[in-house]
């Protein structure tokens, strides 16, 4: 394997940039997708952005969905094609080309010429599309950019044209005059569910005005002789006479209904005024001025100035009431009552003096705001329109009062307001100035309320009656929700309720727009539409117009619309194409067809995989493209579109509040992912809630946690694997290559227990991954890889560091290697399953692993399919050794033992003994023979490195040192013990060892003459340990302590003595040596010796030289040298380092202050050496290696150089040691 640099200076984010050069050069995507061809589809359908801005952090999020999901699908052995796709019509694009040409209205459009605008709007669509390309391919994006789709081209139009001429056929569409959202900016009215993206909270005017009504005997106080033009005032009059409440006397003379609105800008448009026909209403006067008004009784505190006169605080004095009750009566006597308009505009448009300005009833009135009295203009309220259709004010295809032009402004219908060019949302004030000026408004206020503005334009939306082309909702809709109950999707609530909700009230859909540059809507037509026909190809349309085959290459407006088709009526006029186009929601709607040119093209292909297997888009969709998606296959197959569907919530900035490029509230996600890397931010999104459609504060710490608690420890663990296979292969010789052919295979050789351990934690991850998978929650999976992170390097690499390196005590031959070969498996099984998730990391891991493969390993691990479930182990039906091993004992063995080193943690923390503190014994009691077994005999070594404990003793036998109680479990006995429960608690907390081993032995214990019956689920069986009587038992005479959970007691003997302080130095000396090699950068086949120099006077005490030497072992386990004192080093041994000073042995008196140095290994005089000085014979070996000078004396018995003239004979143990250490030794 490669060296791996270390972490404290590794680079995620460049190591990334490494790997897509790597999948760049190597083609590995479509390489990949060449590798699955012929096997199964997995169909996706990628919604299409637009390219006139950059990705922000949704895209990012729905794009590593998309990822992930179609990843999962391609290592399933799926055949996945991932196209880019590109929205490049409506009114994104078109609102852009209007600010730069500064495009006003449609005289402006139509002076510079369609043919320049639509260019104009070509020329921007992909403006941005390379910085998509670079942003989403370094996310790590696999998708085909080369070969994406686009809105705006020519097939693709053409199948939208297809869909529509469909649903003509089906008699799905009509042309209609609706009132529907409009935008003035945009100058085209909305969809319903477009006008839903986008409400927010404005300061309207709230006004009350009056409405005169008609009283037959005059009293009205109307003048007839000044009245407006078209009005009738002794017709009306007359008409009143007939109207309940005027018959019952119940309308005093001059009463004015009041109605409440927050648009005064409608109130020129007035025909009507609506009430509530069960509602209350009443004649009320002012005690002020004398006015009398008609408002529900529910709303008379919406009059000026209204006072009941009750007291409102105690003590308050008393006041009279401002308003006096002068008659009630039901909503319905008001159905017909006349009244005088506000301004009389269109009073001389209506034929019939008595069909409008009159009273309408209807349940859609409320009385939880304004006065419940509505005032109705049909253009500008689709409630208004329906009313006074259902009452005869308006007549279906005939005239309906609206003065305002396409741009929102009133046109000259409204001169004699003043407000001819003003725009509606401007011209507020100046109405409410004239109505106070006719005295006619009785109160002005202004209200706080939720108001819808253009999702482009970022524009308030009005509501205006336009023509528009309809496709029948209303009609299919209960297959469409049908439809929808066979999709899956994530989180559910939001299919079962938002989605649901919304089809089960939807509307007929707008699908035309009054635009330009978009799909033109296929329809050729006479003036007065009694001739049409509707084209699905451009085969059909040159055909009909008598054009070649093929000369129409482009079906924009500019391209098409001076085409004639001529009629099939004997002198008919020719037939010319409709000006709208399509809403561009229609034809991201037909995407499924449009983006394969179905059915033009691939039919087979297409009609063999619908609907598709997956798609993904935010919670705003639901209104949106998941919606028009469900209505068009519905319409055109009686199928969904789809069959699985994740749905995310929004990305906010850490405050909560949107992200806003103008507050620069948020981090450029470019730097995010140059900080901390691609796979960071990936799995940092996935990881959140806004995967449950929920929101989301972005904080950039969480990503730099994901870092840290992910990437991090699983880089430390592969770095670790590499360093000790480079290990293994200077102390074998030999090259490490693993030699088992699968994990299963690996598994069955294993004896080691915590390695069956982690194998089975390793296919956990696996079996999890693949089952949330399946069920598309992708949220789940990071915690449970953060807990076998936590399982392999908190667990198994700390319990099996020595083994790994070699090192451990009592290991037999090849442990090392099957121990390496167990951690490079669960690594690999690692990258295996979170290649969706992290295609960095795990790439970048699995080009050094599989140096060590046998046989041919595939080139990227991208290309190596996620693990089958026979290629991991399952738990409970795994056997080990022909079922010698059961792997539910493991588990069960190794988390006791984990709880086992936890207990021992907190009573070493809790006396201060630190784990370098060695400890004498550990006592372990739990009435599971086996598992103290296990516990004693098998997993006591690593009990022993990890605790620093010399014994581990096991005790299952606990009738001399525990009792085992029992507790009923009241939630469970209580309804079936009813006034028992006393007796029965009685009985079972005297329950003995029979009765408590029948329990946990699955039996049942009767109680109460029999009547009841008592099983294990019934009580809480608890054992309570008297500790003196175990410290007694196992000699714990002295200092020790215990903890007790889950039914287990560990103790810990915490008496120290001589024997103990060694182990203890050696153990403190081996850590610093180890950090002093790291330090001074020596690799880990450089040799060095170790010395320690006490710095205290009187020098080293006697039991820190016998422990030097007690502890040889140790110190050639770990160090691969003795350790000597300083004393002994050679004069001219070269010094490569040395530490600060460092306590060892104890604390206090107990311990010595030494510095631990390290020198280059240099042979050293002995003391008694005769041949010459110690100084001469110093210097000589000084200039001599270790590994000549041992080939020397190993050839001759001595080692002999000149020294004055004179040859000098040196013997090894006599004259020189080889180290410091030999000498020390033999002092």
């Amino acid at each position: 394997m490669e060296k791996v640099e270390d972490s404290r200076t590794f680079k995620f984010p460049v190591s990334e940039v490494e790997t897509l050069s790597f999948w760049s050069q190597n083609d590995c995507f479509r390489e990949q997708n060449r590798r699955q061809e012929g096997n199964e589809e997995y169909v996706f359908y990628d919604g299409p952005p637009f390219a006139t801005g950059l990705p922000h952090y949704g895209h990012i999020l729905a794009g590593t969905i998309k990822d992930v999901v179609t990843r999962y699908a391609a290592t399933n052995g799926y055949h996945v094609t991932r196209r880019f796709g590109w929205d490049c019509h409506g009114l994104p694009v078109e609102y852009e080309i209007d600010q730069k040409l500064q495009v006003k209205s449609s005289d402006d459009v139509k002076r510079m010429g369609m043919d320049v605008y639509n260019e104009e709007c070509r020329s921007i669509v992909m403006r941005y599309s390379g910085e998509w390309r670079t942003t989403i391919e370094r996310l790590g994006r696999w998708i085909d950019f080369d070969n994406d789709y686009k809105t705006l081209d020519t097939p693709f139009m053409e199948s939208v044209w297809w869909v529509f001429k469909q649903l003509h056929a089906k008699e799905l569409v009509y042309r209609g005059f609706k009132v529907m959202p409009y935008s003035t900016a945009c100058h085209t009215p909305l969809s319903n569910f477009e006008s839903g993206l986008n409400y927010k909270d404005v300061n309207d005017p709230a006004v009350v005005v009056s409405f005169p009504v008609f009283l037959p005997d005059g009293s009205d106080g109307i003048d007839g002789a000044s009245a407006y033009a078209g009005i009738d005032v002794a017709k009306s009059r007359a008409a009143n006479a007939s109207i309940p409440a005027i018959k019952n006397g119940v309308i005093p003379a001059g009463a004015r209904l009041c109605a409440w609105t927050t648009t005064p800008w409608t109130l020129p448009s007035n025909v009507a005024l609506c009430v509530n026909p069960a509602f209350t209403y009443v004649a009320i006067q002012s005690n002020k001025s004398g006015d009398v008004f008609i408002v529900a009784e529910a709303r008379v505190a919406e009059l000026p100035g209204y006072s009941d006169g009750k007291k409102k605080k105690k003590g308050a004095p008393d006041t009279p009431p401002t308003y006096t009750v002068l008659h009630k009566f039901p909503g319905s006597d008001l159905k017909g009552l006349h009244y005088y308009p506000l301004f009389g505009t269109f009073s001389k448009c209506f034929t019939d003096p008595l069909q409008a300005y009159r009273v309408c009833v209807d349940g859609y009135v409320t009385d939880d705001s304004g006065t419940g009295v509505v005032h109705q203009a049909p253009a500008f309220g689709a409630d208004d329109n329906r009313v006074c259709l259902a009452h005869g004010i308006i007549v279906k295809g005939g005239f309906i009062p609206d003065p305002i032009d396409d741009d929102g402004r009133f046109d000259e219908q409204v001169s004699s307001i003043g407000i001819t060019g003003i725009h509606v949302k401007e011209a507020d004030k100046k109405i409410v100035e004239s109505l106070k000026e006719m005295k006619r408004l009785v109160s002005n206020n202004s209200l706080v309320h939720s108001y819808p503005f253009c999702w482009r334009s970022d524009t308030p939306l009005i509501y205006k009656a336009v023509p528009s082309w309809f496709v029948k909702v209303e009609s299919i809709k209960d297959r469409i929700v049908a439809n929808n109950e066979k999709t899956y999707w994530v989180p559910s609530f939001v299919k079962e309720k938002r989605f649901k909700d919304w089809l089960v009230n939807a509307n007929d859909w707008a699908v035309s727009r009054n635009r330009y540059w978009g799909t033109p809507i296929p329809i050729w037509a006479n003036d007065d539409y009694s001739e049409m026909e509707v084209f699905g190809s451009i085969a059909e349309l040159e055909e009909r117009a008598g054009l070649p085959k093929g000369s129409v290459t482009d079906i924009h407006r500019h391209k098409i619309d001076h085409i004639e088709v001529p009629s099939r009526k004997p002198g008919g006029k020719p037939l010319r194409r409709i000006d709208e186009v399509f809403d561009c929601w229609f034809e991201s709607g037909s995407m499924p067809y449009a983006y394969i040119h179905y059915p033009f093209e691939n039919k087979e292909r297409f009609e063999a995989n619908f609907p598709a297997n997956f798609i993904a888009e935010g919670l705003d969709q639901t209104r949106g493209w998941f919606y028009t998606l469900m209505v068009l296959s519905t319409a055109l197959f009686d199928k969904p579109a789809f069959q699985n569907l994740v749905c995310n919530g929004l990305v906010l900035a850490a405050d909560g509040k949107k992200m806003s490029k103008r507050l620069k509230n948020y981090p450029d996600p470019n730097l995010i992912i140059n900080s901390y890397g691609a796979d960071a931010l990936r799995l940092y999104l996935i990881n959140s809630p806004v995967v449950r459609a929920e929101p989301l504060r972005f904080k950039e710490e969480g990503v730099n946690g994901v870092v840290r608690d992910v990437f991090l420890p699983w880089y430390n663990a592969y770095r670790f694997l590499q360093q000790q296979v480079e290990r293994y292969e200077m102390a074998e010789g030999k090259a490490f290559r693993l030699t088992h052919g699968s994990l299963m295979e690996l598994a069955q050789s294993c004896d080691n227990t915590v390695d069956l351990w982690v194998i089975a934690s390793a296919s956990s991850l696996v079996q999890f991954i693949r089952n949330e998978m399946e069920h598309y929650r992708l949220y789940t999976v990071v915690p449970r890889l953060v807990g076998f992170l936590e399982s392999l390097t908190n667990v198994y690499l700390r319990l099996n560091r020595n083994r790994l390196k070699g090192m451990q005590e009592g290991a037999t031959d090849g442990d090392c290697f099957r121990a390496l070969s167990v951690l490079h498996e669960v690594l690999f099984l690692s990258c295996r399953a979170m290649s969706s998730f992290t295609p960095y990391i795990v790439e970048m891991m699995y080009q050094n692993l599989r140096r060590v493969m046998p046989g041919s390993p595939l080139e990227s691990i991208h290309y190596v399919q996620f693990p089958k479930a026979d290629e991991v182990i399952d738990v409970a039906t795994f056997k080990v050794k022909g079922g010698a091993i059961d792997m539910r004992t493991i588990e069960t063995s190794v988390d006791r033992m984990i709880n086992i080193l936890e207990l021992a943690r907190q009573i070493r923390n809790d006396k201060g003994k630190p784990v370098k503190v060695p400890l004498r014994r550990m006592v372990i009691c739990h009435p599971d023979a086996d598992l103290i077994r296990d516990l004693t005999k098998v997993l006591d070594i690593y009990i022993k490195e990890e605790m620093n404990v010399e014994e581990v003793v096991g005790v299952s036998d606990l009738g001399a040192v525990a009792k085992t109680k029992c507790d009923p479990e009241f939630s469970r006995l209580g309804s079936r013990a009813g006034k028992r429960m006393k007796e029965v608690t009685t009985a079972i907390r005297g329950f003995g060892p029979s009765e408590i081993a029948t329990l946990k032995a699955g039996g049942e214990v009767a109680l109460c003459g029999g009547d009841l019956t008592i099983t294990v689920d019934d009580v809480a069986i608890k054992t309570e340990y008297d500790v003196a009587a175990v410290a007694k038992q196992h000699s714990l005479a002295g200092e020790y302590d215990a903890k007790v959970n889950d039914g287990m007691l560990v103790a810990l003997d915490l008496e120290q003595d001589i024997k103990l302080r060694s182990k203890q130095a050696a153990r403190e000396i081996i850590s610093r040596a180890m950090k002093l090699r790291k330090s001074t950068g020596l690799d880990m086949g450089d040799r060095a010796d170790v010395f320690v120099a006490c710095t205290a006077n009187p020098g080293e005490p006697a039991w820190l030289k016998e422990a030097l030497v007690q502890e040889e072992a140790t110190f050639m386990e770990k160090l691969k040298c003795g350790v000597a004192s300083a004393t002994l080093r050679s004069s001219s041994a070269v010094v490569i380092g040395s530490d600060e000073e460092l306590a060892v042995g104890g604390e206090g008196d107990a311990g010595v202050n030494v510095v631990v140095s390290l020198a280059v290994p240099t042979p050293v005089a002995s003391t008694k050496c005769a041949a010459c000085s110690v100084d001469a014979a110093n210097a000589y070996l000084g200039m001599r290696s270790r590994s000549t000078l041992r080939a020397e004396c190993d050839a001759n018995g001595c080692a002999s150089f000149v020294l004055d003239g004179k040859k000098v004979t040196l013997k090894p143990g006599v004259d020189f040691f080889f180290s410091a250490y030999d000498a020390m030794k033999n002092m």
